[in-house]
């Protein structure tokens, strides 16, 4: 019935979750916003993976940034169109494509990443060191339960 189902114990713990990812999201975006760089989140997130590497698989673009492969591909595009990245296909496998930044991406990164890390530890600041900790730690585990 839906009485049981909506007062199950895990119920506020998946509405805090949600509501946290929610905030952090938005706060993000508007530290995005604020810094005039014109990217998306999801353009951030790849120059701020690929940033200080020599180029990554798109793969590993994933693995790190969760952005799905038929979302990456588009996102990738965009930050080409920008003159931000560049891709190659892997020389034997046609299939992988490295992104790297082109100079331009590079210096995007090099102003933009610092100034955003910044922004956000203005928040994270307001945890203490063992509150980070547990957190990360709850999280993780919430994570492996998927």
């Amino acid at each position: 019935t839906p009485e049981t189902a909506s007062s199950q114990a895990f119920i506020p713990l998946m509405q805090e979750l949600a509501a946290a990812y929610q905030a952090f999201s938005l706060y993000d975006a508007e530290g995005l916003r604020k810094s005039g760089s014109d990217l998306t989140p999801s353009q951030a997130r790849v120059i701020f993976t690929v940033g200080g590497t020599d180029g990554m698989t798109c793969k590993a673009i994933g693995d790190v940034t969760l952005i799905t492969k038929g979302t990456l591909t588009g996102v990738v595009d965009r930050l080409e169109e920008k003159g931000l990245v560049e891709r190659w296909s892997v020389e034997g496998d046609g299939r992988k494509t490295i992104v790297a930044l082109t100079r331009r991406g590079e210096r995007i990164y090099q102003r933009e990443f610092p100034k955003h890390v910044e922004f956000l530890k203005a928040k994270f600041d307001g945890l203490g060191a063992g509150d980070r900790k547990k957190a990360t730690q709850l999280l993780e585990k919430i994570r492996k339960l998927f």
